[in-house]
């Protein structure tokens, strides 16, 4: 590589100028890519990016960033030229445009596409948006590792109609080849037209299920796009026939579940996937409607955020008006978050935990862990707690850079760290080490160390100590049958709250 770059840099004064306008006005479309848009988005954003922190990044960075699209190639930008060498041969060579000549660079950019396109299959059939996303999240992450580029969804849909689409229902095959089904989706297509678990699909579309491999079941239960699905089922009641359209499939933010039975003896689980305004409007319906469960299960093991009003609003339900986190954008500038108002319930709390758990959700579970106000029960989170600066394009897209590092409301450190639990799941896997560990804590003979006190603690230390459970059913299982011994036990609930 040394040689090539040195043989780049001499071939640069020995090699013709390209010509300063790379385009012509009368061909708006080369390899079926419309160059003038996608140069001015591109235009657009090295301009917006030019108005944000780079941490002493340049332009050149960015540029040459866009060499991960293909181990082949090479980028180099100087002063005066930007050069692109596939394998050992030099494909493209422009003059570098002036400073803050964005329009110049936009095409420049889309120039590199285009001959990078000739030599790679694989960016030669992707479509505009598809080009957008993927060189542009490269282009970006020269700048910001984290930082990613949002397409406009309307945009998305218009060209790719790229929207997930669902029958509503999972199953497997049977000896015989045909599909059972094991679960349906509530209010999905298979819901409405009253397909159950344990029905048996025998034909789709007038072909045998037998007949079908699995990726051509697969395109028919779920998609982009929507699709239609004649069925023949047989049932318990008999054989009967169905026609299903595959429809949006609608995620929230986060899941409810109030559990009354006796073993759980009245909990709310609050399930969180995104920290969002939908997430506390429905965490506060929930809230309001079962006032007097005994005891409050949150479930961050997956969740993330990066809204740190909405992720404040949702902290004052269970901790009121204290801080949240502190937003660090330099070294010398922090931004307290709190919220308004007061907690609207007191009922005691499990959080649970893992490394999934990221962005401000991470300064959620600091935050309760902070106040006293539940037991942290888990694994380490991420450490990944980073709020993004959002950009907006002319096209209706996106720029994120994770430019915002978040500490504790208490100011402590977050980012590339976590939050540690007081109760690692990991070490009390079995119902025997489950029962020792209680019965620990009821005659006060629980020694855990609380690592979040102590900041000079190595966090991969911490994180060997409490590793990550690599079976997802296992950790599920684990995790409810403790957060329902802390919170059925008052014993054990005071011994591990961190006051």
């Amino acid at each position: 590589m040394k040689i090539i770059l040195a043989f780049l840099y001499s071939f640069l004064l020995l090699t013709p100028v390209f010509a300063a306008d790379l385009f012509f006005k009368d061909e708006p479309i080369q390899d079926g890519l419309p160059v003038f848009e996608l140069s001015q988005t591109f235009a657009n954003i090295y301009e917006k990016l030019d108005e944000v922190n780079w941490a002493g990044k340049n332009l050149n960075i960015a540029i040459e960033s866009l060499e991960k699209l293909n181990k082949d190639a090479h980028i180099a930008a100087t002063d005066d030229r930007v050069v692109l060498v596939w394998k050992d041969a030099v494909v493209g060579n422009f003059p570098r445009p002036e400073p803050k000549d964005w329009n110049g660079f936009g095409e420049i950019t889309t120039a590199l596409i285009l001959k990078m396109r000739e030599n790679d299959m694989a960016l030669k059939k992707m479509s505009k948006n598809e080009i957008y996303a993927y060189v542009v999240n490269v282009l970006v992450r020269g700048i910001d590792e984290n930082g990613r580029y949002v397409l406009d969804p309307q945009a998305e849909i218009n060209e790719d109609g790229r929207i997930l689409t669902s029958l509503g229902l999972e199953g497997f095959r049977d000896e015989r080849g045909n599909f059972r089904i094991r679960n349906i989706y509530k209010a999905s297509p298979a819901d409405t037209a009253g397909l159950s678990a344990g029905d048996l699909i025998i034909q789709i579309n007038g072909v045998d299920v037998r007949d079908m491999d699995d990726v051509e079941l697969s395109r028919v239960l779920i998609g982009f796009n929507s699709g239609t699905a004649k069925m023949k089922v047989l049932t318990p009641f008999g054989e009967k026939s169905v026609v299903l359209r595959r429809a949006t499939v609608v995620s929230t933010d986060v899941d409810i579940v109030y559990r009354d039975d006796d073993a759980w003896g009245g909990l709310l689980e609050i399930v969180v996937h995104k920290l969002s305004d939908a997430a506390v409007d429905i965490v506060n319906e929930a809230l309001a409607r079962y006032p007097n469960v005994s005891g409050i299960v949150l479930d961050l093991r997956a969740a993330t955020g990066d809204d740190e009003k909405a992720t404040a609003r949702f902290a004052g339900m269970f901790v009121g008006s204290v801080p949240v986190m502190r937003i660090v954008e330099t070294a010398m500038d922090e931004v307290e978050v709190v919220p308004s108002g007061q907690a609207i319930t007191d009922k005691p709390m499990v959080v649970l935990m893992s490394d999934m758990t990221r962005g401000t959700a991470e300064a959620l579970t600091a935050t309760i862990y902070e106040n006293g106000r539940g037991v942290l029960i888990g694994t380490p989170t991420a450490g990944n707690a980073r709020i993004a600066t959002q950009i907006k394009l002319k096209n209706g897209a996106m720029l994120e850079l994770l430019n915002k590092s978040v500490k504790s409301g208490l100011g402590r450190k977050i980012d590339g760290r976590g939050v540690f639990p007081l109760v690692c799941l990991s070490n009390i896997r079995t119902k025997q080490q489950q029962n020792a560990f209680f019965l620990n804590v009821v005659n006060n003979d629980f020694q855990a160390r609380d690592f979040n006190k102590e900041p000079a603690v190595k966090v991969a230390d911490v994180r060997r100590g409490c590793p990550v459970i690599t079976s997802g059913t296992d950790e599920d299982a684990i995790a409810m049958a403790v957060a329902v011994k802390v919170l059925t036990d008052a014993k054990v609930y005071d011994g591990l709250l961190v006051k």
